[in-house]
């Protein structure tokens, strides 16, 4: 396991619902537009992306429905509930701090005291 890996289990939720707070979405154009968004460096496999969906829709903080597009195909769409909503707003304010607090420490000079 790589640097990258460990720190994706930490923000997977988190990216997924800040996709959702700005449209409802299908898994694949969930992952691809990550990967675009990120300039390729993050990618989140299929593996990890939905059982935190499935996660979250158990906690009602997503929903889903089938959308039909074309003749014989379904996506499922998912959709970010109030309770969402609000989550993501403690994953963001608890990730800032962390960021902030992590950027210090990286940036400290001890010569500076």
């Amino acid at each position: 396991m790589n640097i990258r890996d460990s720190f994706k289990k930490g923000y997977v939720e988190m990216l997924l619902l800040v996709l959702l707070e700005n449209e409802d979405m299908y898994g694949y154009q969930i992952s691809q537009t990550i990967i675009a968004r990120g300039g390729g460096y993050i990618k989140i496999p299929e593996g990890s992306m939905y059982p935190t969906l499935y996660k979250l829709q158990d906690k009602n903080m997503i929903s889903s429905y089938e959308k039909q597009v074309g003749k014989r195909l379904k996506r499922v769409y998912y959709h970010i509930e109030e309770e969402g909503l609000k989550y993501l707003q403690e994953l963001k304010k608890e990730y800032y701090a962390v960021n902030d607090c992590i950027c210090k420490i990286l940036e400290y000079d001890a010569k500076e005291e």
